[in-house]
């Protein structure tokens, strides 16, 4: 009976491998718009899509963002500035998108831009702290997939929503895992009500990857940002020595678990836009899929020991 039943997992393994290799045709004619595109995930997605023959819509914040990927580019991708945490600059996207892709629609808009400070603990934090990483991470998102979607409903095409594993649990305080558990939520949402249309909305959920987001000496600016405006009572709860061994464990931290290897993540974004078969979610990097993911699914109880035990603890401490 074990037998029977590894043969039957192994032939649907290979069925979904070979189902998954089969990809859309024309890709000369359908049009991708990216979002964050002045590096990382987004600037790599673009040129490598470019190189496979889509048309390239690259949405970048920077005038420097643009000039540099234009000069690594075909004459079939378009940069343009957007500031997606900005409506008025979304909606001009939007229309020049329009005129642009004309009766086709869009294909696929790609929601990649996100930024990570500040971030820390939550008591660290005001409610100023959250709202423009929730403009940016959250509602950028919804506003350019909205801004589009008729483009998309045209196409029968796809929205690729890049959230994250800290849209699954919460490793640390601050705005960025409340904006990406509302990624989580909006693309369930949007997935069921797009379905009756034809059009395909795909989440990818990245472990910890070497980008601008994952910068160290960011992340570390941030922490004596947050420390150094704190009440002193505050400061006496937590203590020097939080700060320090916090700012030591976040080097040595990320030293085990980022993955420089960023195609990982690309070629998940990729296979959500070409394949014909799309998977509904994809969670690259080996710590999302062995750490992250499984310990979402944990009691709660268990994965909060195991937090609590990997960071370091306040000089007041019922613990």
């Amino acid at each position: 009976m074990f037998l029977y039943i590894l043969g039957l997992v192994a032939v649907w393994f290979v069925y979904r491998w070979y189902r998954e290799t089969k990809r859309v045709s024309n890709k000369e004619d359908k049009y991708v718009y990216i979002t964050g595109c002045d590096s990382g995930f987004g600037n790599l997605l673009a040129r490598h899509l470019d190189k496979l023959g889509f048309r390239v819509i690259a949405g970048c914040y920077t005038g420097k963002g643009e000039d540099e990927l234009k000069k690594v580019s075909s004459d079939k991708l378009t940069t343009i500035h957007l500031d997606v945490a900005d409506s008025e600059s979304v909606s001009k996207v939007a229309a020049f998108i329009k005129t642009l892709v004309g009766q086709k629609g869009l294909w696929a808009v790609v929601n990649n831009a996100g930024i990570s400070v500040p971030s820390g603990p939550n008591d660290w934090l005001t409610v100023k702290d959250f709202k423009p990483m929730i403009a940016v991470n959250l509602l950028g998102v919804i506003d350019v997939t909205l801004s589009v979607l008729p483009l998309i409903k045209k196409a029968k095409g796809r929205v690729i929503n890049i959230a994250s594993v800290c849209g699954r649990i919460s490793p640390f305080g601050g705005p960025y895992c409340v904006s990406k558990y509302g990624v989580e939520s909006f693309n369930d949402s949007l997935r069921i009500d797009m379905a009756p249309f034809g059009v395909k909305v795909l989440c990818i959920e990245p472990g910890f990857f070497k980008t601008n987001v994952t910068d160290t000496a960011m992340l570390k600016n941030n922490f004596m940002k947050l420390w150094e405006r704190l009440p002193q009572e505050v400061k006496d709860d937590y203590g020097h020595g939080f700060l320090d061994t916090t700012l030591e464990h976040l080097d040595e931290r990320y030293r085990q678990i980022v993955d420089g290897d960023l195609m990982k993540v690309v070629s998940c974004m990729e296979h959500a836009i070409s394949a014909l078969y799309p998977r509904t979610r994809y969670s690259p990097g080996w710590d999302a899929k062995f750490l992250w993911l499984p310990m979402s699914y944990m009691p709660s109880w268990l994965s909060d020991t195991y937090l609590i035990k990997s960071k370091p603890r306040p000089k007041i401490s019922a613990l």
